[in-house]
């Protein structure tokens, strides 16, 4: 399996320490995606979205383990019930506000994911495909309270 990197997403996160765990806990932190001329064709009529969908590369991530203590938690969880950025196939998925595009650049808010870090993949989003009714969270709901600022500490280094 081979992925090609199709731009790079910028930050002000230079490191991964005291950044936002996720998008809702960015709120109005901007950055830029830079989308690689190859690439720039495929943006046509992106900016008739109000947010997207950024699948990208943990590329700082190299190793994992199948039982970790996430950010929102003090007890071991199984990876696959968390967001933990070291994964057997390290992808993150992130959704941003989408404020413009101009020459191949993707101009974002909410955002937290680290500089420099490779994107492989934009889509929509469109909440009649995504977003879902009677969801349950599991051991989630006792720490959603937290998520706006909870930051990241050095347990994922």
């Amino acid at each position: 399996m081979k992925f090609t990197p199709i731009g790079i997403i910028h930050t002000p996160f230079l490191e991964p320490e005291n950044m936002p765990i996720q998008p809702t806990g960015a709120a109005d932190i901007k950055g830029t995606v830079e989308v690689f001329g190859d690439f720039q064709a495929g943006l046509k009529d992106l900016d008739g979205f109000s947010h997207i969908i950024l699948l990208y590369h943990f590329h700082r991530s190299h190793v994992f383990d199948l039982q970790v203590i996430p950010f929102m938690d003090t007890v071991p969880r199984g990876l696959f019930v968390t967001r933990a950025p070291k994964r057997p196939n390290p992808i993150g998925l992130s959704i941003v506000k989408l404020d413009k595009i101009d020459d191949g650049v993707l101009y974002i808010r909410n955002v937290d994911i680290l500089d420099g870090t490779p994107l492989l993949d934009i889509k929509p989003y469109v909440p009649e495909f995504d977003a879902q009714a009677n969801v349950t969270i599991g051991w989630f709901e006792k720490s959603k309270k937290n998520i706006p600022i909870l930051r990241s500490d050095d347990r994922f280094k």
